[in-house]
């Protein structure tokens, strides 16, 4: 098999990242649920361990950062629950991606408006 061609600063989703970050992603469907919504909000570090997250996962779910949560197998779209339990809209997750607060990636985006 042919090597992932590599975007510089891009994480591909690829069947390693999935099998990494299947605890992860199956913690973050569960949000589909109202219910499993409010128990990780009632006690997150429970409701991660139920899912078997490992170190790399609860580190960055603790962090609310989407990019390390990416690193550690997410994947974007089971991601969005979870950053929406936290409130970060897509502007958010923008300025983590620049490294940028969320202010400076607001007038970025103004600047080329």
């Amino acid at each position: 098999m042919a090597a992932q061609p590599q975007i510089p600063g891009t994480i591909v989703f690829d069947g390693a990242q999935a099998r990494k970050g299947y605890a992860l992603n199956k913690m973050c469907f569960s949000f589909n649920e109202e219910a499993n919504r409010k128990a990780f909000l009632a006690d997150e570090e429970a409701y991660m361990r139920r899912y078997g997250l490992d170190d790399n996962q609860a580190a960055a779910v603790r962090a609310r950062n989407v990019l390390q949560m990416l690193a550690a197998g997410g994947n974007a779209y089971y991601l969005a629950k979870l950053a929406g339990i936290f409130h970060l809209d897509m502007q958010d997750i923008g300025a983590q991606q620049t490294g940028m607060t969320k202010a400076e990636f607001q007038a970025m985006l103004c600047s080329h408006a």
